[in-house]
Parts: structure tokens; C-alpha cells; sequence
């Protein structure tokens, strides 16, 4: 068949360059629509869900089942703990709570625990017993089972004082930074972010300045969109960090959920609050200055200043009397 006799005044070459052009154009928007639009959006959901669900798994889980390397000390220690049974029970959920709230959930972290706290006693005592006679060497028989007792018994507080010491600390450093996290949670909100978008930014603004408060919004974060109610992940955050402040961040997002209250106006208050609160505190130590430093002026400044003033005046008093 002829095409230049089909079209009038016009070439068949011309028509089959513009049909090959409009092919290739088509093919390109094609490629370029899957380049930058990633497909099986279901499956990308589902595997984004199934990190999320592994993450948190692997973070809350205190004592999972999992084969561990025969020659790990950690499995040697668990493997203890199972003879003895002393991995379960209302102590261990004790233990795993103190341990959150001082920032360590790893899997491991309760399991060496654990073996810490079994181990410490002995350990503290036949060292005690043992340096006794290098300390005293007429120490008898009775103080050194003195010295073993009194190591058994600072070995069964110490670990526990250490966790408690360890919680203590990140607790501060969150109350410290929580002013500016509400901050940044009311800018999030008046942007139009939801609560799992705005925790998840405001971990990640965080996580520079303040890591320990980051992983406690990371955490939420993931819990969020995890659990079932999102109020269990809510009270989760106030459990791990277990202080006022927080509790009160944690009523106002739960009744904000519920009533559909506004969050940012929310935010804006419990935050100037806080900030309020941290200039209340930081003008109270400022007032026990004074008095804090009179011990130290009176034992390490007036002595040398004495000495100084005082000093070469008796110099000269007791050369006068010596000659």
C-alpha cells in the first residue's frame, strides 16, 4: 500500500519519523514513571511494617528465644540463669523495668544482668576476705569473716545501685532537654504532622543534642505504629522514663487523642511551663551558692589569707625573740 497516496501533498518518510518520535516519547515518560515511582506499593507497606514490628521486637523483648553461639559468655550465663531459675519471675520484671529506664533494652542486657547480681556477692567477699590481712595484718579470723559479710552485702546492692545510679543520670539529661523537644513537637503539629510523623522528626532533631531522649521518642515512634492502642505506647514512654514531667507530656497527647483537642496549643503551654520550671530551679541553685561555697571559703581561702597576712609578722616576733 502506498502512504503517498493516502496523504495528500505529504511524504510517508515524515509520518514515520513522528510516529517512531511519539513511540520513544511514550517509552521514556514510561521509564521515568518507574524510575521515580516505586512499585508494589503493598509489598513496600508491608515490608516497612515488618522492620518496624522486627525493630521492636529486638528492642522490647527482655528474654527471646534465640540460638545463641555455644562459645558467647552471654549463653553461658543464661544457660546458669535457666539451671538455677532465676530468669523468671517478678524480680526479672522488675529488673528489665530498671534497666529501661536506665536506657539499656538490649536482649542481652537483662541476662547480664542477672549474672552480675549472682555473681557479685561471692566474688566481693572472698576478695575482701582475701584483703583483709594485707590491709591489717593482725586482723583474725573474725574480721576477716567480718570483711566477707559486709562484701557479700555491698555486692548484692551494688548492682542494683548502679542501674539506679545510671537511670538517675538519664533522667536529667531528659528533663533538660524536654523543652525544646515540646518546642519542636508544636512546630511539627501546627505543620500538619500526626503524632507518629511528629514523634519521628522530633527523635530525629533530637538525636544530635539529646540521644537518650531521641531513643525514648524513636521507641514511641515505633510503637505507635505497632501496637494495637496507641495509648499503650504512650504509657510505655512514661513507664521507661518515669518522671513527672513526662507523665504530664503523656496525659496531654492521650487526651488530645481522645477529645481531638488541639495539639499544638497544648504543647505551647506544657512547654513554657517546663521552661519556666527549669528557670525556677537554675535561679534556686543561683540562691544556694552562697551558702554552698562557705564551707569550702572558710577550709582552702581564709587559711592561706592568715597565712599571708599573719605570717610575716611572726616571722619577725620570732626573730626579735631569738636574738
Amino acid at each position: 500500500m502506498n502512504l503517498d497516496a493516502l496523504l495528500p501533498g505529504g511524504s510517508s518518510s515524515v509520518v514515520l519519523i513522528d510516529i517512531v518520535a511519539a513511540a520513544a516519547n511514550f517509552v521514556a515518560l514510561v521509564l521515568l514513571y518507574r524510575a521515580f515511582t516505586p512499585g508494589e506499593f503493598v509489598n513496600v507497606r508491608a515490608r516497612a511494617h515488618a522492620r518496624r514490628r522486627k525493630e521492636l521486637r529486638d528492642q522490647l523483648l527482655a528474654q527471646p528465644r534465640r540460638r545463641v553461639r555455644p562459645g558467647k559468655p552471654v549463653n553461658l550465663v543464661r544457660r546458669v540463669l535457666e539451671r538455677l531459675r532465676l530468669n523468671r519471675g517478678e524480680e526479672v520484671r522488675k529488673a528489665t523495668e530498671a534497666l529501661a529506664k536506665a536506657g539499656w533494652r538490649s536482649p542481652d542486657s537483662i541476662t547480664l544482668f542477672l549474672g552480675f547480681r549472682l555473681a557479685s556477692p561471692p566474688i566481693l567477699a572472698i576478695l575482701a576476705f582475701l584483703a583483709t590481712p594485707l590491709i591489717d595484718r593482725h586482723a583474725n579470723g573474725l574480721i576477716q569473716a567480718a570483711a566477707g559479710l559486709g562484701g557479700a552485702l555491698a555486692g548484692a546492692y551494688l548492682p542494683n545501685l548502679y542501674v539506679s545510679n545510671a537511670a538517675k543520670k538519664r533522667q536529667q539529661l531528659i528533663q533538660r532537654q524536654l523543652p525544646d523537644a515540646l518546642d519542636l513537637f508544636v512546630i511539627c503539629a501546627e505543620a500538619g504532622l500526626g503524632l507518629d510523623a511528629a514523634f519521628t522528626r522530633v527523635a530525629r532533631e533530637m538525636a544530635p543534642n539529646s540521644p537518650e531522649f531521641a531513643d525514648e521518642l524513636g521507641l514511641t515512634a515505633i510503637e505507635l505504629g505497632f501496637l494495637p492502642n496507641r495509648r499503650d505506647a504512650l504509657a510505655n514512654l512514661a513507664k521507661r522514663a518515669d518522671m513527672a514531667s513526662v507523665r504530664s507530656l503523656v496525659n496531654t497527647l492521650a487526651q488530645s487523642e481522645r477529645y481531638g483537642t488541639p495539639l499544638a496549643q497544648s504543647m505551647r503551654v506544657l512547654a513554657d511551663e517546663f521552661r519556666k520550671e527549669r528557670l525556677m530551679k537554675a535561679e534556686e541553685k543561683a540562691a544556694r551558692l552562697p551558702a554552698t561555697l562557705t564551707i569550702p571559703l572558710i577550709v582552702f581561702i581564709l587559711p592561706p589569707l592568715f597565712i599571708v597576712l599573719i605570717g610575716p609578722a611572726i616571722i619577725q616576733v620570732l626573730a626579735t625573740i631569738h636574738h
